[in-house]
């Protein structure tokens, strides 16, 4: 038996009408379960003109859905997006290293932070980021973040196909 959280995101990519925002809301939910989340956003990449998209924020005031942005070489992207795997940063020193909004971050009252790559055919498709309090996301919660990833990738996939890529 399937537990009640992917049962919720498997109808949401289901439903009709207001695709991706239901299953990215979804998303959402399963993810406060599995490792617990402040600050929700959903990121895509388009590897070929090297640009990111955030395509869904549960903070729209803080961090709306914006246009694109330089995918800059940086320790994040080295670990994101060529070593593929999860980033995590536990306190506002980690997190001002690779993020220049700490600061808004940090307002927030978030001071860590796991980026998780989800990838497709070995393409780092784009990630799932999740913040919160200093310290808080343990090896174990990153381990769980694992689960995160299949729905992570139906969704982008559903964004892809209403939206087009990236």
């Amino acid at each position: 038996m399937l537990p009640p959280d992917y049962v919720q995101i498997t109808r949401a990519l289901a439903e009709e009408g207001q695709q991706p925002e239901t299953a990215f809301w979804a998303l959402q939910a399963l993810t406060e379960t599995v490792v617990g989340v402040k600050l929700f956003t959903i990121m895509v990449r388009d590897s070929a003109k090297g640009v990111s998209q955030r395509i869904f924020s549960n903070m729209p005031d803080a961090y709306p859905v914006s246009g694109t942005k330089p995918a800059n070489r940086t320790h994040w992207s080295q670990v994101v997006v060529e070593q593929k795997q999860t980033f995590v940063a536990n306190d506002i020193a980690a997190v001002a290293a690779v993020f220049d909004d700490f600061e808004l971050i940090q307002s927030l009252g978030c001071e860590s932070v796991i980026n998780v790559p989800i990838i497709l055919a070995g393409d780092v498709l784009g990630t799932i980021n999740c913040l919160h309090q200093a310290g808080y996301y343990t090896p174990e919660r990153v381990a769980a973040s694992e689960a995160l990833k299949l729905p992570g990738a139906a969704c982008l996939l559903l964004n892809r196909l209403l939206n087009g890529a990236p």
